[in-house]
């Protein structure tokens, strides 16, 4: 070892890197670096995150471009994915390990050793005291006594050691293994899973490929071609609703699955808690809304567009928005529009809905002619209108079955349909970051609920017994106290 100018010794760089590591590896850095992952996980619920919701990151760079730039510099729009993220994660993940392996490996070899030998002075421990009895038969009683109240024990000479409690640094060794299997489940979701969402009007079919989806993220070593193959068809879908709260009672999605993709479909029930599951994939039902059928003509009477047209609801009785967009007329024609599933009306709100069923429709429309801005080359989402380069030319509500005529064409308002959001998840570590909680908890609960104790009897000038309370719950006195008058009544009996 050299000494540098000070005259201090110079640790070199393996003494340096010694040093890191037991620092890395302490509980009090595990400890910080856990609540510096939570820190680090708030703004991926305060700001929007580009794989979840890429129209509201899009709003921020259209409101204030120079902000939405540093955010994203900052990777605040992709939180989870960041480099100062991960980079905690892993921390996180080599603190604990070289943390608590060395433990646990530790504990193992100390589980089948036999109890401390009993110390010279019993009278500077917790609870001392000597008891009147039969020394002869005092190491026999309390030996009886202390194996009744799972005590291991060690003998040696005239005196007994016993101690229990060794199951409590095991539920805290099985509390900090199981943040590593957490870790390792959250870490395969986000290297080999992905997760997809897909609106599907009942009738229509989905066909698990990319372009099937509505927004699809993969992870890290996930690709296009990891998908299932299979192909889904939404058959019929009911929500039932309670009519005094309007809250929904249940959703059952009936669906024809073909799994793999040209073998025979089987018929298969989606809940809201009972997804359909092929392997580590689960197709969740997620959401519901509903589709206005519409049917568009142009002055001469041909039909220019004809379908369902998906909303999003706005609120629990399912007012649902949405814009409907005719490229193909000239000037171009667009409408903002409103679903009403069960209308009713106030001069204060306007027309509104009194229950998510559709039981009395109506298509609210506000129609716009000009440029519908599709060629610019900037994405669009279906469910908005840009009328920036558009005039207004015309409003009106529609019961089912009539037509607005505005001028360049009409507008029939033929019927509606409901639509599912579909949730494709594929986590293949889902299941070991549940038992990773699972054992986490029973861990902690083994740590905190189990008595540490040590107990010693010392046979010489009298019966001494002392003990020793290692977590500091409370319960040894009673039991010093019980091991006591054992010791006292088997003097009785034996007179």
């Amino acid at each position: 070892m050299t000494t540098n100018k000070s005259g201090a010794p110079d640790i070199g760089l393996v003494g340096l890197l010694r040093w890191a590591w037991r620092q890395l590896t302490s509980m009090r850095t595990a400890l910080i670096l856990l609540m510096l992952l939570g820190v680090a996980a708030i703004p991926g619920s305060l700001f929007p995150q580009r794989n979840q919701n890429p129209q509201k990151v899009d709003s921020y760079f259209t409101t204030d471009p120079t902000l939405a730039k540093w955010m994203d510099r900052l990777h605040l729009f992709n939180v989870y994915a960041s480099p100062w993220f991960s980079a905690i994660y892993l921390l996180l993940f080599l603190s604990l390990i070289g943390c608590v392996l060395p433990r646990t490996f530790h504990h193992l070899k100390a589980i089948g050793k036999k109890p401390p030998l009993t110390p010279r002075n019993l009278d500077r421990m917790e609870g001392y005291r000597i008891v009147s009895t039969d020394s002869e038969i005092a190491l026999g009683v309390a030996k009886k006594w202390l194996k009744e109240n799972h005590f291991r024990i060690r003998v040696e000479g005239d005196s007994i050691s016993a101690e229990k409690g060794y199951s409590r640094e095991t539920g805290n060794l099985m509390f900090h293994l199981s943040l590593i299997l957490i870790l390792v489940g959250v870490a395969l979701g986000s290297l080999f899973g992905m997760k997809g969402e897909a609106i599907l009007n009942v009738g229509d079919r989905f066909i698990n490929t990319p372009t099937s989806y509505d927004n699809i993220t993969f992870g890290k070593f996930q690709g296009q071609g990891s998908l299932v193959p299979f192909s889904l068809t939404a058959t019929n879908f009911v929500a039932t609703y309670d009519p005094v709260t309007s809250e929904p009672s249940n959703y059952v999605l009936t669906t024809s699955i073909a799994n793999p993709i040209g073998t025979s479909a089987k018929t298969v029930i989606i809940k809201v808690n009972k997804p359909w599951t092929s392997g580590s994939t689960k197709v969740y039902l997620q959401a519901n809304g509903y589709s206005p059928f519409v049917t568009v003509r142009d002055k001469s009477g041909n039909i220019t567009f004809q379908g369902p047209v998906i909303f999003l609801p706005q609120d629990s009785n399912l007012s649902s928005l949405g814009a409907i967009k005719i490229p193909d007329m000239t000037p171009q024609i667009g409408f903002i529009a409103s679903f009403i599933p069960t209308a009713g009306s106030s001069e204060a709100r306007g027309i509104f809905s009194t229950y998510p069923e559709v039981l009395d429709p109506r298509l609210v429309l506000s129609a716009w002619q000009g440029n519908l801005g599709l060629d610019s080359g900037n994405p669009q989402s279906v469910y908005s209108l840009d009328t920036s380069k558009m005039r207004k030319i015309g409003l009106k509500a529609l019961t089912l079955g009539s037509t607005y005529n505005f001028g360049a064409g009409s507008i029939t308002f033929d019927g509606w349909k409901p639509w599912v959001n579909l949730q494709i998840v594929d986590d293949p570590g889902k299941m070991y970051a549940l038992f990773g909680a699972i054992f986490a908890i029973l861990g902690l609960l083994i740590s905190l609920f189990t008595r540490q104790r040590r107990i010693w009897v010392k046979v010489g000038n009298g019966v001494e017994i002392a003990g020793l309370a290692k977590n500091g719950i409370p319960g040894l006195a009673e039991e010093l106290t019980a091991l006591t008058r054992a010791l006292v009544d088997a003097k009785g009996e034996s007179e």
